[in-house]
């Protein structure tokens, strides 16, 4: 314990960014350097080359698994991750943002994305500068992370750190408190700032006015008469006031994000002000409905879907005429019990670049 309080408030960089108040459950010092022994006999070269994000990742998502551990929460399917961002087709000096970054594979699966981007461009073997450069400088300058629970937020540097770096621009923080606190705290995070945002805000939880002052400094955060006069809620869920702080964050005109939602936002009665607001506010590009048991073997059985949009421009007025690509995979690459399936993913991925392109044909 004296060893991890020091690693994490006398060393300096990354060491001191994954051991700041770094707990540990082991009691027994014989358990204890058994572990470093095996840790320490690892080659270390050898398990980069051969895979060692992939193995971090595959104990991240075995510990989703496990619901009891409520880890589910900050964990979204690989499938649904590299389908966003495929969708997405995130360019090299993109800032790209995941403001609810969980263990951060949003991030990661940019990353990755931009790695074999990267292969195409430059051959890793005869140009091996050029190609981790491509690559790198994306993941140190161009890739941010929030997350509100530090623990995860040390899960989600450390993902990235075996995966190559990436972890600079990760922060502990609440996302949806003020934008100037969270830029004292990271000079890298301002508004209108973001080009792309890939996200899985928390479904559920609920912002109440008393513990969060800043409630009322949300749109989504107020309740309006007929004479537009506001008036402060005293409660909203989480994932309504992610989609206004993701469209702050976005670069106006041009920033895109895909976000994981709560069907109910997109069919309730309840919640036509908050359509209104994402149709006022961001051109809608398309909308993907997943199937009901896209989350269910990581203990949440909400039926959700994926919008995917762009923030309009100041002053931008909404075209009634906008065309809106729909799709709803039956099959994800998996089932409600995680094993393997067909999936539908990489032929909407393919009807869309055609939406994109022309969208008469899908109009009948």
């Amino acid at each position: 314990r004296e060893l991890l309080e020091y690693l994490g408030t006398e060393c300096q960089g990354r060491i001191r960014e994954i051991y700041n108040g770094a707990s540990t459950s082991i009691d027994e010092p014989a358990n204890l350097k058994k572990l470093i022994t095996s840790i320490d006999e690892l080659d270390w070269y050898s398990a980069r080359e051969e895979g060692l994000g992939n193995l971090y990742e595959g104990l991240l998502e075995k510990n989703a698994n496990e619901k009891k551990s409520g880890a589910g929460q900050y964990f979204t399917p690989r499938p649904i991750i590299e389908f966003a961002v495929k969708m997405m087709k995130p360019e090299h000096d993109w800032d790209v943002l995941d403001p609810a970054c969980g263990s951060g594979g949003f991030l990661l699966h940019a990353l990755d994305y931009m790695r074999s981007q990267a292969g195409e461009y430059f051959d890793k073997e005869s140009q091996p500068v050029d190609y981790f450069n491509y690559w790198h400088e994306f993941a140190s300058k161009h890739l941010y992370g929030i997350e509100i629970n530090d623990e995860i937020a040390r899960v989600a540097k450390m993902n990235m750190i075996v995966h190559d770096d990436g972890h600079t621009n990760v922060i502990s923080f609440d996302a949806l408190d003020s934008i100037d606190r969270m830029h004292e705290h990271h000079r890298g995070f301002e508004e209108g700032k973001f080009d792309l945002i890939l996200t899985n805000p928390p479904f559920g939880s609920t912002i109440n006015k008393a513990e969060k002052p800043y409630l009322s400094n949300y749109e989504l955060g107020n309740t309006y008469d007929a004479k537009g006069k506001a008036k402060p809620r005293k409660n909203q869920s989480s994932e309504i006031l992610f989609i206004e702080r993701i469209w702050e964050f976005l670069k106006p005109g041009t920033g895109k994000a895909a976000i994981v939602l709560p069907d109910g936002v997109l069919t309730n009665s309840s919640s036509q002000y908050v359509r209104d607001f994402i149709l006022n506010k961001f051109q809608l590009l398309a909308v993907v409905s997943l199937p009901q048991h896209a989350f269910a073997h990581f203990g949440a059985g909400v039926k959700a879907s994926i919008i995917f949009v762009r923030k309009r421009r100041i002053n931008e007025i909404p075209n009634n005429d906008e065309a809106i690509f729909m799709a709803a995979p039956e099959f994800i690459g998996y089932d409600a019990t995680g094993h393997k399936t067909e999936s539908q993913l990489e032929e909407i991925i393919a009807k869309y670049e055609e939406f994109q392109k022309d969208a008469t044909p899908f109009f009948v």
